[in-house]
C-alpha cells in the first residue's frame, strides 16, 4: 500500500511538472502577459505621440499659426514693425504684454529698429 501511495505521488508530481515549469506552463503564460501589457501600454503612449506629431504635421502644411509660432520662439524671428522686448530679471510682477501691429512679413530681430529704453 506504501509502495503505491509513494508511487502515485510521484506520477502526480511529474504530471504538474509541465504545467508550472513547461513550455505552455502556467508561469510561462503569466510572463507573456505581462510582456503583452507591457507592449499595449507603450503601443499607446507611442500613438499618443504619433497623433500629436500628426497633428503639429497638419498645422505646418495647412496654417502660418503654427509656422509663425516656430519662427518665433525657434527662430527669435518678429514681425516687421513689432519692438523685440527682453526681460532679464524676474520682478515677480505679472508680465507686460503689448499687442503686436498688424504685419505680414517676419523679420529676424537683430535686423528690427531697436527700441529706445525709457530708463536711460
Amino acid at each position: 500500500m506504501r509502495l503505491i501511495t509513494i508511487s502515485l505521488l510521484l506520477l502526480l508530481a511529474l504530471i504538474q511538472h509541465p504545467l508550472w515549469l513547461g513550455k505552455g506552463g502556467w508561469l510561462r503564460v503569466w510572463d507573456l502577459d505581462q510582456q503583452v501589457n507591457s507592449a499595449l501600454d507603450k503601443n499607446i503612449a507611442l500613438k499618443a505621440r504619433n497623433g500629436k506629431l500628426e497633428s503639429e504635421v497638419r498645422d505646418l502644411q495647412n496654417g502660418t499659426g503654427a509656422i509663425e509660432e516656430r519662427a518665433r520662439y525657434e527662430l527669435g524671428m518678429i514681425k516687421e514693425g513689432e519692438i523685440f522686448v527682453q526681460l532679464l530679471a524676474n520682478t515677480g510682477a505679472a508680465p507686460l504684454q503689448v499687442a503686436p501691429p498688424p504685419a505680414s512679413k517676419l523679420i529676424p530681430h537683430s535686423k528690427a529698429p531697436a527700441a529706445k529704453d525709457p530708463a536711460r
